[in-house]
């Protein structure tokens, strides 16, 4: 009987625990995908920081981010939001990497600012929005 009573509050507090650990796993997301946006921001407001260094943490702060969505689950009710969420870091990273990164290293700052402050800003914006609907 102790056995089972032993089990049996093992089993409610692993089932007790999982929001919880869905909210860390998607706080830590958040902290994720904005380091990935600030490495991008520093290579475009810094000529000096274009570099091999900085293209590397570019690049793999946007890939931390990617192999964390493939690993987390949408909570119970969320997976439309799940779903969107993927797709919209899909398109944020496949943007960055294509055309972004390749005119801030060709010197295009203009053109880099405007897609920047465009529809790369309105794509980080709904990430962050669907974290916190993940419960981020």
């Amino acid at each position: 009987m102790t056995k089972f009573l032993l089990s049996f509050c093992v089993a409610v507090a692993a089932l007790l625990s999982t929001p919880i650990a869905h909210a860390n796993d998607y706080a830590d997301l958040r902290v994720k995908a904005t380091a990935a946006r600030e490495s991008l921001v520093t290579m475009l407001t810094n000529k000096d920081k274009r570099g091999p260094d900085q293209q590397k943490i570019v690049k793999d702060t946007a890939d931390v981010v990617s192999a964390q969505l493939t690993k987390l689950k949408a909570p119970a009710g969320k997976d439309a939001q799940m779903k969107e969420l993927v797709e919209v870091w899909g398109a944020f990273k496949k943007t960055r990497e294509a055309d972004l990164v390749p005119a801030i290293l060709a010197g295009r700052d203009d053109e880099a600012r405007k897609l920047a402050g465009g529809v790369q800003k309105e794509r980080y914006t709904r990430v962050q929005e669907l974290i916190g609907e993940l419960g981020g």
